[in-house]
């Protein structure tokens, strides 16, 4: 089922999203309606919030070099905690929740990330590239943080006017 997903200014995505402690049939169905909605919007990548649920969890689907995304390469991650984080990389982001605003955004190029899975087994794996941004993107939405408050003010002041001119929506 293709859920709805909550947009900016929406105060919920400002929400710090709580652990994940039952990994039962409902949360399954959650994690599978996000696939199908985040695939729906051409996303890479959601967290359950931006769907208006509050837990720690996110998926990641990166493009492969052929632009089609695999539901084998599909990344599940619930309960996400950053354990290293090296390098810089800089890669200009968008986000479903702030749709049509694109802009550049440091992050790190590599990460240790401890988490687990939809079954509540863990993992320690490491990301890099694309896929570290990514995750961290999505991370961040657990953590209420969006992308444009990484911004410079001169670029966040930018999309404040987009974002005005575009929605008529009052930016505070």
């Amino acid at each position: 089922m293709i859920l709805d997903i909550i947009k900016y200014p929406n105060k919920m995505l400002r929400e710090i999203s709580k652990e994940v402690v039952n990994f039962d049939k409902k949360f399954h169905t959650l994690l599978d309606n996000m696939y199908e909605t985040m695939m729906s919007s051409n996303g890479v990548g959601l967290a359950a919030i931006q769907v208006a649920v509050p837990l720690r969890a996110l998926l990641v689907n990166i493009p492969r070099e052929d632009n089609e995304q695999y539901k084998e390469d599909l990344i599940e991650i619930v309960n996400p905690v950053i354990l290293q984080a090296d390098g810089e990389i800089v890669w200009n982001e968008g986000c479903l929740s702030v749709p049509g605003f694109y802009e550049e955004v440091k992050r790190s190029n590599k990460i240790l990330l401890d988490y687990q899975d939809r079954e509540g087994n863990k993992h320690k794996t490491e990301f890099e590239g694309f896929l570290a941004v990514a995750i961290q993107h999505e991370m961040d939405h657990l953590n209420g943080i969006l992308f444009v408050d990484k911004l410079s003010i001169m670029k966040r002041k930018k999309f404040e006017k987009e974002l005005k001119k575009n929605s008529q929506v009052k930016v505070v």
